[in-house]
């Protein structure tokens, strides 16, 4: 949530990003900032009402009886007009609270502007793709001769997207997750355990509805996270931190569920993209500086080509446009990994900052030394997300025989170096 003052000041920039985040329709800032001034005004005359009722109280109470009564029925008045006056006040505070919900982040300067991901920029290429003397398979083919992944069954007792790991496969995933939450906890983050059913308004907190409420699973009133983020971003809510005690650096290990809302026929063969998975996510509330902000942002994408690097994929870097970003974030980077069966990257990460426009939302703020209050500064990176990193390992350690090499980083977990045929 951006600070109203802040749209009040910035407007054409808040209706620049309104444009370039191609979320037009979604709000009118030029209402919303007549509802703000309406609000200003009634609450002008609420104050001054409830002065003025205040002050009748402390005449009644010295005034002569021959006196009291007039007094009394003035104080009526002012109290029936004053009910109305914050009845309409409600009402106005009501529809600028929800106005305000639907104004995006405004993008960093260094984001391009970009219709879709066609104008994403890539930022560096990192490691060396393999060249294969046979012709690569995919993952779910690679999964099928492996008998790790089903999904055959999987649509049988969950539907279309449905899958079932099972022996090395399921072990291997299992793998890449602890070596993903260890090496974060390595790093000072401390590891947590977080609730999968969030009630709505921590959504709403994390900048997830309403824009992207249609893409989550709801049950009775509770939602699904599609992300532990916004469990672990939420963890403050409501606090006052101490300056002391920032930055705070969360990492989670949790189940992920996503409709895919919009992605009808994409993807549709394996695993990789599926309404059910497992995502180590980090997060780190820091002060409201964006030189800071800016700073963890390079340090969790490190985290995460960290992960890649010691799993040896080769992957690149790319910069988000405006058109291919959320409606939160402030800027973004995604690490796509490469997939030798379709002859591309892919993306595995997702790593963004947001200033307080999460903080806002969630009321965390904390105190500095000099004791003023201030929102923190939020950002949240993938550390690893399978079965779409466990896909990315199968398709580039494929063997002509039809086996796996396990890379080496993953074996003390495993057990074994290699996945080879059944039969």
């Amino acid at each position: 949530m951006l600070d109203i003052n802040y749209i009040k000041e910035n407007r054409d920039l808040v209706k620049k990003a309104i444009r370039d985040k191609k979320l037009e329709g979604t709000v009118d800032i030029e209402k919303l900032l007549k509802v703000y001034e309406d609000y200003l005004s009634i609450l002008k005359k609420v104050e001054a009402e409830r002065s003025l009722r205040n002050k009748i109280s402390e005449e009644v109470s010295k005034a002569k009886s021959s006196e009291k009564e007039k007094l009394i029925q003035e104080a009526r008045g002012i109290k029936e007009v004053l009910q109305k006056l914050e009845g309409d006040m409600g009402e106005l505070k009501s529809t600028l609270d929800n106005m305000t919900l639907w104004v995006p982040n405004v993008p960093a300067d260094d984001v391009p502007i970009g219709e879709n991901e066609e104008g994403n920029v890539e930022i560096k290429k990192e490691g060396k793709v393999r060249d294969f003397d046979f012709e690569p398979k995919g993952h779910g083919e690679i999964g099928k001769i492996l008998d790790i992944i089903d999904t055959d069954r999987g649509a049988k007792i969950a539907g279309f997207r449905g899958y079932f790991l099972k022996n090395e496969g399921a072990v291997l995933e299992q793998a890449i997750l602890k070596y993903s939450y260890e090496f974060m906890i390595k790093q000072g983050f401390t590891f947590m355990s977080v609730p999968w059913m969030v009630n709505p308004g921590f959504f709403i907190g994390t900048g997830y509805f309403p824009w992207g409420e249609e893409n989550h699973y709801k049950v009775d009133d509770k939602a699904l996270i599609g992300t532990a983020e916004v469990s672990l971003t939420s963890y403050y809510a409501g606090e006052i931190l101490d300056e002391k005690d920032i930055p705070i650096k969360l990492v989670a290990l949790s189940p992920c569920f996503r409709r895919e809302v919009g992605a009808y026929g994409k993807d549709t063969k394996g695993v990789f993209r599926v309404h059910q998975f497992y995502k180590v996510e980090q997060v780190v509330l820091c002060k409201a500086d964006e030189k800071v902000s800016r700073e963890w942002h390079e340090k969790m994408l490190g985290y995460s080509e960290s992960i890649l690097r010691g799993l040896d994929l080769p992957y690149r870097v790319m910069l988000m446009c405006t058109g291919d970003i959320g409606a939160g974030q402030r800027k973004k980077y995604d690490i796509e990994t490469w997939f030798p069966s379709q002859k591309a990257y892919r993306e595995t990460h997702s790593d963004s900052y947001f200033l307080d426009f999460q903080s806002r939302r969630l009321n965390i703020r904390y105190k500095t030394k000099d004791g003023d209050l201030k929102f923190v500064h939020t950002l949240n990176n993938t550390v690893a997300a399978t079965p779409r990193l466990l896909a990315a390992i199968l398709e580039n350690y494929q063997q002509k025989d039809g086996s796996v090499i396990v890379p080496k980083v993953l074996r003390k977990y495993t057990g074994f170096k290699k996945i080879t045929p059944k039969v």
